[in-house]
């Protein structure tokens, strides 16, 4: 936020998680994009850039598709993982291609919380809910695993646990895992991708042009899934790349 002092800037907390208000059952990222733009609209906000990864990257293209006359351009981090599961291979360039077979590989070795978020929701929230060792052991897995080495000190730990245990959102941060997007087969708003070695699939330029209007490509050195957090420089250069396409 410091490095962005001369932009207005809106950070919504995305209803489930933290800080945000609370939830009883599934929302899809569909219905989480519409409540952003009515916010942004009573904001007094009618065109913006949007930014955003995970979760919030694929609010991020739902906005967009939703709202081709106020988003003017898109920053992602990733493209959004519902893709890999719909698109036609026989659409996509050889390596997009390839792609997808590491991802499939992923899914097979890494992606058990995503089953389990998406059919048991409730079995785990209790789980979660009830131990804060298990809660822990379950977020900060995925914050080391994620990430490039060292990003975040064991007290940056133990806050994003702390911040979902006091608030008792573990359970609700699993809805858009329960109510499943429905996603465009192509969003035409110009956009920056930026690609961090150590984020768990980082997509090829080509894929990423199946599906989003890929106006800059941007490979980092370093940095993991969380880069806003882990290369706060390098995300907000790219941002600022984005936000230079609409002017």
């Amino acid at each position: 936020m410091p490095l962005l002092a001369d932009m207005n800037v809106v950070v919504p907390a995305l209803p489930g998680f933290p800080f945000a208000i609370p939830l009883g059952s599934g929302m899809s990222v569909n219905r989480i994009a519409e409540i952003v733009a009515d916010a942004l609209a009573e904001l007094g906000y009618a065109r913006y850039t949007v930014s955003g990864g995970d979760v919030g990257g694929t609010v991020a293209e739902m906005l967009a598709a939703q709202h081709p006359d106020r988003v003017a351009a898109l920053h992602l981090t990733n493209i959004a993982p519902l893709r890999a599961l719909t698109t036609d291979r026989a659409m996509l360039a050889p390596d997009a291609v390839a792609y997808l077979g590491r991802g499939a590989h992923w899914f097979r070795t890494e992606g058990g919380y995503i089953a389990e978020q998406s059919t048991r929701p409730n079995t785990l929230a209790v789980a979660l809910g009830d131990s804060s060792a298990g809660l822990a052991a379950w977020i900060v897995e995925k914050l080391e695993s994620w990430s490039d080495d060292s990003a975040f000190t064991e007290d940056e730990l133990l806050t994003w646990v702390t911040a979902y245990w006091v608030t008792g959102t573990i359970g609700t941060s699993f809805a858009t895992y329960v109510e499943p997007a429905t996603l465009p087969g192509r969003i035409d708003t110009p956009t920056v991708l930026s690609v961090f070695p150590r984020d768990i699939k980082p997509e090829p330029r080509s894929y990423a042009e199946a599906f989003l209007n890929i106006c800059d490509y941007v490979e980092h050195p370093a940095g993991g899934h969380f880069a806003a957090w882990e290369q706060p420089e390098a995300y907000v250069a790219d941002l600022r790349r984005a936000v230079q396409l609409c002017e």
